[in-house]
């Protein structure tokens, strides 16, 4: 491959770089082992998986051309191959691969098998959507690589990036035990219910902050590319199944928090019980919506998901002509928990988290009442700054990652 071949994607990896900024970075960035020889970073389409990429480009390379940022999904690749690609990178000093939307090329995962055995000298980093599975009969990656899973902003996250508030994420078990003292601590410095309100409408996806007046449109366009492109590229399915999906989503949209009457559901989407589930499960992968179950879900035998929401309170705004504020606070409580606990459905109460801790989720009245005499039992209540007791603001549940 000439030097005129790869000037394109040379130049289009330069430009991106230099309009990446480091003033804020996620929380996944210190986690990560960017030593390791092959590291995959999963998650929903608009988290910020590519910036995360490049911000470790721009902040660790001072000769950037030893790194290659490409997108498999650029026009490029119709005409070019990889291999010829990956194998300029190396023969002119490359020592980085960075491969963006890596499930957009066709049998991904033995492509990565072989470069990581055919470039021994080469570090490659990927990104891909959150549906991504592996799979043993294709390559088996998983004696390899590491995977992350990056999450949208949690709410602590939006504080920084909005408004420079750097404070550091806590554990649940800290939260419940010093939520006075962390929330005086906050609340000293800024106004955080009105911030809090931002943040549910339209402060997950860090994009945000690019749209302006058009987050509920960039968002409805991100839900449709992740069930038109996302979806198929992981999937086999074909164009009357995605519109299937689309349709169970919009459906669910205007009525969560759903307790499903699946039977229900599958004839309105001339579907059977095996289809319906997939489509669900496929959903949650794909990070549009979030199941709740009363005991630990089983991937390798789908069952019927005991409560449906939304998986974050902005696609609710996005997609909803009502959204409820009780279901939003329900909504943004799995969502930020959902990261690093474990959220089963109780008999009594909203969340059971770790089998451990049981919640009441609500605004400034709720009671106890629902959970009285309940062990280790909480009330999650929106509204306020500062709790009290067992009594603690919904917004401090998002101070965890």
């Amino acid at each position: 491959m000439e030097e005129r071949d790869v000037e394109k994607i040379y130049r289009s990896y330069r430009r991106r770089l230099k309009d990446t900024p480091l003033s804020f970075i996620r929380f996944i960035y210190d986690k990560i082992n960017w030593n390791d020889r092959l590291i995959g970073i999963k998650g929903a389409r608009g988290v910020g998986k590519t910036t995360l990429m490049l911000q470790h480009i721009k902040q660790n390379f001072e000769h950037t051309d030893q790194a290659l940022y490409v997108s498999l999904d650029n026009l490029w690749f119709a005409t070019h191959s990889l291999d010829d690609l990956v194998e300029y990178h190396y023969t002119h000093g490359g020592t980085h691969l960075f491969l963006d939307e890596v499930h957009r090329f066709p049998k991904w995962q033995t492509m990565l098998k072989n470069l990581n055995d055919d470039y021994p000298d080469i570090h490659i980093t990927y990104t891909g959507s959150s549906m991504l599975e592996i799979d043993v009969q294709q390559g088996d990656l998983s004696r390899r690589q590491i995977v992350y899973q990056l999450a949208g902003l949690s709410f602590r996250e939006f504080l920084a990036f909005e408004c420079g508030m750097k404070v550091p994420a806590c554990s649940l078990e800290e939260l419940l035990q010093n939520h006075v003292t962390i929330a005086s601590n906050i609340t000293d410095q800024l106004k955080i219910l009105p911030l809090f309100e931002k943040y549910l409408r339209t402060g997950y996806y860090p994009f945000y902050k690019d749209t302006y007046e058009g987050y509920d449109f960039r968002l409805q366009e991100v839900v449709r590319q992740v069930i038109e492109s996302d979806l198929p590229a992981v999937e086999d399915i074909h164009y009357v199944t995605t519109q299937k999906v689309k349709k169970m989503l919009m459906i669910l949209a205007e009525r969560v928090p759903h307790t499903p009457k699946m039977n229900d559901l599958y004839k309105e989407l001339e579907t059977n019980r095996e289809q319906g589930l997939k489509m669900l499960y496929a959903l949650e992968r794909g990070g549009l919506l979030g199941l709740l179950t009363t005991q630990m879900k089983n991937y390798t035998s789908l069952s019927r998901p005991d409560k449906i929401y939304l998986d974050n309170p902005n696609l609710m705004y996005a997609l909803s002509s009502n959204a409820h504020i009780g279901t939003v606070r329900e909504t943004f409580f799995f969502n930020q928990l959902n990261v690093t606990h474990e959220l089963l459905l109780p008999r009594q109460g909203d969340f059971y988290v770790d089998r451990h801790y049981l919640f009441e989720v609500g605004g400034r009245s709720k009671t106890f009442e629902q959970i009285k005499d309940v062990p280790d039992s909480f009330l999650a209540v929106d509204g306020t700054e500062v709790g009290h007791h067992n009594r603690i603001p919904l917004w401090m549940f998002g101070l965890l990652y």
